[in-house]
């Protein structure tokens, strides 16, 4: 269900006024997405989904008491409340308690697009036949998804604050299949504007990919020099954005944590060609402007030139500590350099190709230690040119070594995915020296 902040400011206005706790807070999420799926010529399903919850949260003293629902029903809405009143009666008080915020000044939204967000199926399905039909001119089978939406965040406090943010979405997701079927290649794109996605260069990609009929080769695990293309790239600095927690570091629990106590910040930790930025006025991918407990996002470096910039906190550990909140971001831009993926092909002695990676978890957070397995298109080069497909294999890698030694990079481009609830990524491809495989994976 997709609502408008003038769909909600009056219930919500009615339901806080309703409250007899010290404090109350609402937060109200939303939207609606439709789908189709394709395969080998056709479309083979389609779905049309819509949801919503609605958060209550009351504060009594230091304490805190929640309750959901998926109702906006009036009566449905003022027993949640009683009882999230209840809740926080019956609780101990919390040491790191903090009170909800009060008005606070945003970013304009960069997310939304109405033709986007009303975007009909038959588009959708235009552009999965772009993709059918460039299978079809380059004799491979196509697979994949083309979805679009919109969603909706709203936080309000009895404090005085009324949030409100919105985005639309389009994403293309498309697999294709040698004759054979012994090969693979994958792309995909997501825009909040579906002018920008660009269906014809991504079908393209797919099917160029998966037009090897050559027998993939089986490689031994070890250490090679390995090309990351941008959604690769994207899920590994995704990881180290993810590190980036002030806490964990303070606490010695992190890869950014200091010796004898504190922290790295302002260290220079990586190569000097590693920057990470975000921004709710980021061109490629935006942030929301409202971060997490409603704090804003601010345009921030999080790495800057190597150089550790900014670490994120919590509401609550930043007021003990006595330091500024900094909200953990969702989107991120990975900033790029001047080489195409042929220069870093022809300057590769023997390596890997990578399209993208999947399966990534982190073992240990004090060494950044990833892992995961390669998916959808790796290609040995040899003699600087690529020379046949590779079966996957899984990976073993620190990102603080492999972010310290980064040979080349290539344009920054927005990748497919890249985070959840709407967050999104953009990064260039990357060229590394030594990145470790730790086994075989057979599949293709």
């Amino acid at each position: 269900m997709f609502l408008s902040a003038q769909d909600l400011r009056p219930l919500v206005d009615r339901l806080i006024a309703r409250s007899s706790a010290d404090a109350c807070e609402v937060v109200i999420r939303g939207g609606e997405e439709q789908s189709l799926r394709f395969a080998r010529g056709g479309a083979t399903t389609n779905m049309t989904t819509a949801d919503m919850s609605f958060r209550i949260s009351s504060h009594v003293g230091r304490r805190v008491g929640t309750v959901g629902v998926s109702s906006l029903d009036e009566e449905t809405l003022s027993r949640a409340l009683a009882r999230s009143e209840a809740i926080a009666r019956m609780l101990p008080e919390d040491p790191d308690y903090v009170a909800p915020l009060g008005p606070q000044i945003y970013a304009q939204s960069q997310r939304y697009d109405e033709a986007t967000a009303t975007l009909p199926l038959e588009a959708l399905a235009a552009r999965a036949g772009v993709v059918i039909a460039e299978g079809a001119r380059r004799g491979v089978a196509t697979f994949g998804s083309a979805a679009s939406g919109r969603r909706f965040h709203l936080l309000a406090t009895s404090e005085g604050l009324f949030a409100y943010d919105r985005h639309s979405e389009i994403e293309i997701s498309a697999t294709a299949r040698n004759a054979s079927d012994s090969w693979s290649g994958w792309a995909g794109a997501n825009e909040f504007c579906a002018s920008r996605l660009d269906v014809d260069e991504l079908a393209r990609r797919a099917c160029e990919k998966a037009m090897h009929d050559e027998a993939p080769r089986d490689l031994d695990p070890g250490c090679y020099t390995v090309i990351f293309e941008p959604m690769a790239t994207a899920e590994l600095a995704r990881w180290l954005m993810l590190s980036l927690n002030a806490r964990a570091a303070d606490e010695g629990r992190s890869f950014f944590s200091r010796k004898g106590g504190g922290n790295r910040l302002l260290e220079p930790l990586f190569d000097p060609k590693l920057t990470l930025r975000s921004d709710p006025g980021d061109a490629l991918a935006p942030e929301s402007p409202i971060g997490y407990e409603g704090v804003p996002h601010r345009a921030r470096p999080w790495i800057d030139r190597g150089v550790v910039s900014s670490l994120y906190r919590a509401r609550a550990y930043a007021q003990r500590i006595g330091e500024e909140a900094i909200p953990h971001p969702r989107s991120f831009r990975m900033e790029g350099g001047d080489a195409s993926v042929d220069d870093m092909v022809r300057a590769t002695r023997r390596g890997l190709l990578v399209t993208r990676l999947w399966y990534t978890n982190m073992l240990d957070p004090r060494s950044l230690l990833l892992t995961g397995l390669t998916r959808d298109g790796n290609f040995l080069i040899e003699n600087g040119r690529v020379v046949a497909p590779a079966r996957n294999l899984r990976f073993n890698q620190s990102l603080g070594e492999l972010f310290a030694r980064i040979s080349a990079l290539g344009a920054t481009r927005r990748t497919w995915s890249a985070l959840r609830d709407g967050g999104v990524a953009a990064a260039p491809p990357m060229l590394i020296e030594s990145f470790n495989f730790s086994s075989r994976s057979g599949g293709i």
